[in-house]
């Protein structure tokens, strides 16, 4: 993926910022940092680029995610609707944070769909976790009038979608909360880190407490900040905020070049019989991370991968047996197998997991191949790629 693709002056610079000053932590020591102050210019970075009116650094993605749950006020005993492709963390936060999740199926867009929303909406339901996977937006124009009309809180977790947009608007701005990932897999990168969104100011400042063990942040001494709430620590270092920064500063050539290299490879897998492409709302608003092809059958893509293991094709995903994407092989989230006991042990579970009637999902997945998009590739490179595939795919289905 591009972020760990391009590391080099840029990230080496902002360190050393850090390294010579000594000031690695990001709240306060004002005498020691010389001005520099990573985690809020990697917050301006991304709010300059999102549009939003507040951004705030965290540790992961994961941890995004729950602070964006937290400062919506989804908490304990809440019924959260999420969907059964996503990484694993998505759920994760909902479970740590009390509430109680109830999957809904998704469709070819690789997203919660409006009508799988409604079909699983009851009067328990609380807030919608929207995943936008794999580098571009869910429909926002049918799920919105969904999460209207039933008065649902929605919580949006972009952790694949940093740089995907929806008509003009960033993901992660629709709903009360979003969340980014930065981790070492994304577009852009910290090492680990993520990043909280919104618009409301009120969100804004819960999460600012909420992440730092409740502090206010109000002074320059930080034994003597008030704490207006109860929070826990989910800060990012000053280090991974430089690292963060830098990679910002590249985040459009970084998907520009995405964009190239996906459209070139989609052109030349087109000419194959008998497959088809994510049919995105909103193609033009597309991070382009990831090239989504389906094949006629569940058997053709999983037949598919084998050729391409065989032939060392590399970079393609198949979901539908990857370990913490899909939820066929989530037998620990299943059996509500957990270190410690959790809120759903208490409440109980408001479906069950073992026995869940998604075939719409099972569909998708099944016959999808995900391709993940280089920023750095060359010409060649990718004429090589697409040769190996397009040979690999043909034997399978003519």
């Amino acid at each position: 993926m591009p972020g760990m693709e391009l590391f080099g002056a840029e990230e080496r610079k902002e360190i050393m910022d850090v390294l010579e000053t000594g000031a690695l932590f990001r709240y306060n020591h004002d005498e020691m940092r010389k001005g520099h102050w990573k985690a809020k210019e990697l917050e301006n970075e991304v709010e300059n680029f999102t549009g939003a009116k507040f951004a705030h650094a965290v540790s992961s993605g994961s941890t995004a995610v729950a602070t964006a749950l937290a400062a919506a006020g989804i908490g304990h005993g809440d019924e959260v609707i999420v969907p059964p492709f996503t990484y694993i963390a998505t759920v994760e936060a909902v479970l740590f944070a009390g509430a109680l999740p109830v999957f809904a199926e998704i469709d070819e867009n690789l997203c919660l769909s409006a009508e799988g929303i409604e079909k699983v909406v009851t009067d328990k339901t609380k807030a919608v976790l929207l995943v936008h996977m794999t580098g571009a937006a869910a429909d926002m124009d049918s799920i919105m009038p969904v999460i209207e009309k039933h008065n649902l809180t929605l919580v949006e977790d972009a952790g694949q979608a940093l740089g995907a947009f929806y008509k003009g608007k960033s993901v992660g701005l629709f709903g009360k909360t979003g969340s980014f990932s930065f981790d070492f897999f994304k577009i852009t990168t910290a090492a680990e880190g993520g990043l909280f969104i919104t618009n409301d100011e009120n969100a804004y400042k819960l999460a600012d407490s909420y992440s730092d063990h409740g502090h206010d942040h109000i002074g320059n001494n930080r034994g003597m900040e008030n704490h207006p709430i109860i929070g826990f620590n989910y800060r990012i270092s000053e280090l991974h905020a430089a690292v963060g920064k830098a990679q910002m500063q590249k985040i459009n050539m970084l998907r520009d070049k995405n964009r190239a290299n996906k459209q070139y490879l989609k052109e030349k897998l087109s000419q194959i019989k008998g497959i088809t492409f994510r049919p995105m709302p909103d193609p033009e608003g597309d991070s382009a991370t990831f090239l989504n092809f389906f094949l006629p059958t569940t058997s053709d893509a999983g037949n598919v991968m084998k050729e391409f293991v065989k032939d060392g094709v590399q970079g393609c995903n198949y979901w539908f047996t990857n370990m913490y994407h899909f939820i066929n092989q989530w037998d620990h989230l299943k059996n509500l197998e957990s270190a410690a006991p959790l809120a759903i042990h208490h409440l109980g579970a408001p479906q069950d997991y073992n026995n869940l009637q998604l075939p719409k999902s099972q569909e998708v997945i099944g016959k999808l191949i995900s391709l993940g998009i280089k920023a750095t590739w060359s010409k060649a490179e990718m004429d090589m790629l697409a040769d190996k595939m397009i040979i690999a795919i043909k034997r399978i289905i003519g």
